[in-house]
């Protein structure tokens, strides 16, 4: 077993590991990445519709084991594995959560705020700033502006505002206007594609990119085996390289979790680490899609239009709920293998022959953190020996109460627009999962304090999802960057 010291070591190479190396990094850190997925190809398979969603083309090697819906039995499920993790997958929405979100955080919206502005900076987003009704303060401009609308997105915003809505543009962690780096071809396969082009500001093709010329180590095929532990403190990281399935270790006088709210926490509990609360209160959002078809080609051309949202309706359950509702955005429609796939039998051949005359809208709803929803360690091992991640979640009635409330709005936009017939579709990804190692005030509350810290280690700090006490109504991505960034000062702060 080889061996190397490092000031910090950061497993997972997200929106949250990713930034948060570069900045220690910046600072003068000797730091090593550990990314157990390899770089994305940027070749024509990347932005084909059956490569990447049907056969995963970046499927993970260990399945996750997954019950849902009631279902007694677990599931297995392959997660993509990529050098930049989901941000590579994403479709640029890059949202603040609201002050009244953080009413059972730690820490305040204020505290988040301006680290908010720098991850706005770094993911070069492009917006419209003071167009959303519901838009938290602080924001008083975006890095760029926001684009045109295009025409299947234009008819979404009209229609918003001819029903009395206040539709906006998404802020968007998109190259629309670089010169220097690849600009965006304005194409459909963005939302759930790696870019061919590296246009979409994803971390690989942009801060790892930095940090990796500034001096990060990027260990590819690393996957995080245990934290080595001495006297209350974490020592360094085992890792086996997958494909040579030899193990190393790197050792640290710092680590940081990133490896998302489905690995951090099984990580923690394969090092031993045996708080209560590790693992619980896991959120994914309630999502669902909403689609019509209409008597006409909604999109011809093919051009890129996920640029709509409303949030309109996001405060309006919360004084009942105690939560937001969320948000409806607009979102592209998949291919015609695509639609067969995922639509029922007998409806299969007419819903690929209606594809073009198809226009979605997306619903992003707040869970509820409950306690049952979690992730622990499974009894059987996967191919590098290490016990399998099992996932149990339900959705409680309220969760699926605000989902519907969003979807009946989006029915009503799209119907307004033209649409005939609706079919709604569930979302079952974990793509948008957060909460496993909650931050609180105190240790009986959560599994981090307020500087996302361990309680139990003065050296261990999380900086991806698995930190927030709730999920909120917008998409994580945005939260999780700036709080990497908080979280990265903290870090700093200590040496």
């Amino acid at each position: 077993m080889n061996s190397a010291h490092y000031d910090a070591v950061v497993v997972g190479s997200g929106f949250g590991g990713s930034l948060v190396a570069r900045a220690l990094v910046r600072a003068g850190f000797k730091t090593a990445l550990l990314e157990r997925g390899q770089w994305a190809r940027r070749d024509d398979g990347d932005w084909d519709q059956s490569e990447i969603l049907l056969k995963q083309r970046y499927r993970g090697t260990s399945p996750l084991l997954i019950k849902q819906y009631g279902s007694r039995d677990f599931q297995r499920v392959y997660a993509n594995e990529v050098v930049g993790g989901n941000s590579v997958f994403y479709g640029g929405a890059s949202l603040r959560l609201r002050p009244a979100d953080f009413a059972r955080w730690p820490f305040a919206y204020g505290d988040l705020a301006p680290y908010y502005t720098q991850a706005e900076q770094l993911m070069g987003v492009h917006g419209e700033a003071g167009a959303d009704p519901h838009e938290p303060p602080g924001v008083a401009a975006y890095p760029h502006k926001a684009i045109e609308l295009s025409a299947p997105a234009r008819r979404i915003y009209e229609t918003g505002q001819a029903l009395g809505l206040q539709p906006f543009k998404i802020p968007l962690a998109i190259n629309f206007s670089d010169a220097t780096r690849p600009l965006c071809l304005r194409c459909i396969t963005c939302d759930g594609f790696p870019c061919k082009v590296e246009a979409k500001n994803d971390m690989a093709s942009t801060v790892l990119a930095e940090a990796q010329a500034a001096g990060l180590q990027i260990i590819v095929g690393a996957v995080a085996q245990r934290l080595l532990q001495q006297s209350g403190r974490v020592e360094g990281v085992e890792y086996i390289d997958s494909e040579s399935r030899q193990s190393y270790s790197l050792r640290a006088d710092r680590v940081v979790l990133a490896a998302g709210a489905l690995g951090s926490p099984a990580l923690m509990q394969r090092s031993g680490y045996d708080h209560p609360l590790i693992g619980r209160f896991l959120m994914r959002h309630c999502n669902g899609v909403v689609n019509n078809i209409f008597p006409f080609r909604t999109n011809p051309e093919q051009v890129f239009h996920k640029q709509v949202c409303f949030t309109d309706f996001y405060e309006d359950l919360r004084s009942e709920l105690g939560t937001a509702v969320g948000v409806v955005q607009d979102i592209y429609s998949p291919a015609p293998p695509v639609i067969r796939h995922h639509t029922p039998w007998g409806l299969q051949t007419m819903a690929g022959l209606l594809a073009g005359n198809m226009q979605n809208l997306l619903c992003v709803a707040e869970d509820e953190p409950r306690a049952e929803n979690r992730v622990t360690l499974a009894g059987e091992s996967d191919a590098f020996g290490m016990e399998l991640v099992q996932v149990e979640h339900e959705y409680s009635e309220n969760d699926c109460r605000r989902r519907d409330y969003l979807m009946a709005k989006a029915g009503k936009v799209l119907r307004k627009s033209g649409g005939l017939f609706r079919y709604r579709h569930l979302i079952d990804s974990f793509s948008h999962a957060v909460g496993t190692l909650r931050s609180a005030h105190t240790p009986e509350e959560g599994v981090l304090d307020a500087d996302c810290r361990y309680w139990g280690a003065e050296n261990l700090y999380v900086a991806d999802g698995s930190f927030m006490p709730t999920s909120g109504g917008v998409n994580p991505s945005l939260t999780i960057a700036a709080n990497a960034l908080r979280v990265a000062k903290r870090i700093v702060a200590t040496r």
